[in-house]
Parts: structure tokens; C-alpha cells; sequence
């Protein structure tokens, strides 16, 4: 809806998207946020300013664990508006998807970040994640 997606589609497109590298068309990306929303499909967590503007977001994707026999999920984006850094909104978001996970009887949270993102890693594992030292992750590209 519009509230939700108010000023998500500027941190989306402009900052998040771009701090990667990935071009994409405003249309597109505000249809991509919307199926993911109108089909219930992730949960987006989103940090707004005294303003109500959009400074960060996660987006929760279930996934199931066939060993846990339990629900999980995927947290496949974590992103904080350059302006807003540094003022703990990366913990918050991580915080409320800890939070999101326990009130789902979630058995836990996987992410993935750049090696090279270190300022991420730190905060992950000053937060509790621990670095799979166990598995490999493979991908199939089928762009």
C-alpha cells in the first residue's frame, strides 16, 4: 500500500540497488515490491525517520528447514538510507527481524553479505550470527 511503500521505493531503487551496482527502472521495482507485498510472498520490516520517510529496511523470505522440522527465513536484504547510518537503525531492523522470527516460531535466520562487506560482518556477529563454517553455498545462475 502507499503507506508502506512511501519513500521505500527512493531507499529500494536509488540507494539500495545502486549501492550494488544494479540498474533498474522505477516501474519496475515499485512492481517488484508490490507482488511481494500483495502476495504475502516476504516480510518487509521498514525504519522510518520522525518524518515517516523510509531510512532502511529488511525483506524476510520463509524458508522451511527439513531438519528442524520448523519454519525460517531468508533475510535477503538489509539495506540503511548512507544519510542514516551510524545511529544503530542496521541493529534496529536486525533486532525487529529477531523479533519477527520468535513471534513466527521461526528456528532462525540465514543471510549472505560480501566478503568484503566487513562493517556488516562485524555487526552480525556482535549480534550473534555465526559464519557457516560447515556448508558451501552454491548458486545456478538462470538469468
Amino acid at each position: 500500500d502507499s503507506s508502506t511503500s512511501r519513500g521505500l521505493g527512493d531507499v529500494y531503487k536509488r540507494q539500495y540497488l545502486d549501492f550494488y551496482g544494479v540498474g533498474k527502472p522505477e516501474p519496475q521495482v515499485r512492481a517488484f515490491l508490490a507482488a511481494r507485498l500483495q502476495r504475502d510472498d516476504s516480510t518487509l520490516l521498514i525504519s522510518r525517520n520522525e518524518k515517516a520517510n523510509a531510512q532502511g529496511f529488511v525483506q524476510l523470505y520463509p524458508l522451511y528447514d527439513s531438519l528442524a522440522l520448523r519454519p525460517s527465513f531468508l533475510l535477503s536484504d538489509l539495506y540503511v538510507a548512507e544519510q542514516a547510518r551510524r545511529q544503530g537503525i542496521g541493529e534496529q531492523l536486525l533486532e525487529a527481524a529477531r523479533q519477527h522470527g520468535l513471534r513466527t516460531g521461526a528456528c532462525g535466520l540465514q543471510l549472505e553479505t560480501a566478503r568484503s562487506n566487513e562493517a556488516a560482518q562485524s555487526l552480525y556477529e556482535r549480534l550473534g550470527y555465526v559464519r557457516d563454517a560447515v556448508y558451501l553455498t552454491y548458486r545456478l545462475d538462470l538469468s
